[in-house]
């Protein structure tokens, strides 16, 4: 692995959890939904993009890039569970934004788990 991927605020994998996290918080406001809808984007949403920040400011955490593989499948799910599939522009920002978290926090977990290695003493 490259120092880059083991110093803090330098992984591109953690600054696309917090883009999409940011996205999904927003999106109500351009987005038609109801209170419901817009607490469970705004919530996980702003979790997501909090978990990136906390990931890109502690880059050997390896449990932040699970919390964000949690978090996705969550945000993605959520249209069903929450029950707002009526709302399509919600519907499809959640569904996308979570595969993607799901994809940003599988793909940084490498560099997460080298991070912690470099940073423990052998």
């Amino acid at each position: 692995m490259s120092e880059v991927s083991t110093r803090a605020w330098t992984r591109p994998h953690d600054w696309a959890e917090v883009v999409i996290g940011v996205v999904a918080a927003l999106s109500p406001l351009w987005l038609s939904t109801d209170t419901m809808t817009m607490w469970t984007m705004v919530i996980l949403g702003a979790l997501i993009a909090i978990d990136g920040l906390v990931s890109l400011a502690a880059p050997g955490a390896v449990y932040g890039e699970g919390i964000q593989v949690v978090l996705g499948a969550l945000l993605f799910i959520a249209p069903w569970v929450m029950g707002y599939t009526e709302f399509n522009g919600a519907s499809w920002t959640s569904w996308v934004a979570g595969a993607l978290t799901i994809i940003a926090g599988a793909a940084a977990m490498p560099m997460a788990t080298a991070a912690h290695r470099t940073a423990m003493p052998h």
